[in-house]
């Protein structure tokens, strides 16, 4: 065998080694979550409230979709609206995969948050977001199933007041398990990465 025969080999297996790492082999790596990953394939909590649709709408609504829920409210000063946008922009990344994904925004401001203001809002992030309120006493309820804190501060005329709550989003997978928690530090690449592999 010519050393120029050689030589064409030893490149051919170079290129075949180089497409392997860089296409194949991360494709058998598991998937590392940015996310808490829920250990319990328990169902997630029921939510019964009522939706910017119109309509009432239970997490059965969305089934074999993944759901994302949010607990915020539309006079949030800073941390609603950036983690609203980075929603946005992780499900922008996903491309047709986003098509099974609903976002829901459970407000801890029913007072304010009207179902016209909620749908307002929402729209102004995505148009297939979706608000939920209903009474006080129904979101304390479903706050406190999923382990959200919330609580009014005291605010002067000008301001009006801010609410304090958790900023986590939570991950619904289509069978209707909790299986992951976001923390609100993460960007819309590592959202798109969790949700991509769930969906």
């Amino acid at each position: 065998m010519t050393a120029r025969r050689l030589s064409v080999i030893a490149a051919s297996v170079l290129v075949a080694a180089a497409f392997a790492w860089a296409f194949v082999i991360p494709n058998l790596r598991p998937h590392v979550f940015h996310g808490v990953v829920m250990q319990s394939l328990a169902e997630a909590p029921a939510i019964d409230l009522q939706a910017t649709t119109g309509d009432l709408v239970s997490l059965d609504s969305f089934s074999g979709s993944l759901v994302v829920v949010y607990f915020g409210y539309t006079h949030c000063p800073d941390v609603c609206p950036t983690t609203l946008s980075t929603l946005n922009k992780a499900l922008s990344r996903m491309g047709d995969k986003a098509d099974d994904v609903e976002v829901v925004m459970v407000t801890v401001d029913p007072q304010r948050d009207t179902v016209a203001l909620l749908a307002e809002y929402m729209a102004y992030f995505n148009e297939s977001f979706i608000g939920l309120t209903g009474s006080v006493e129904d979101i304390a309820t479903v706050a406190t199933t999923y382990g959200v804190y919330f609580a009014a501060n005291e605010g002067d005329g000008e301001s009006g007041y801010t609410v304090d709550h958790t900023a986590h989003l939570m991950v619904i997978d289509r069978a209707g398990h909790l299986r992951l928690v976001l923390p609100p530090h993460l960007g819309p690449e590592e959202i798109a990465a969790d949700l991509e592999y769930l969906s």
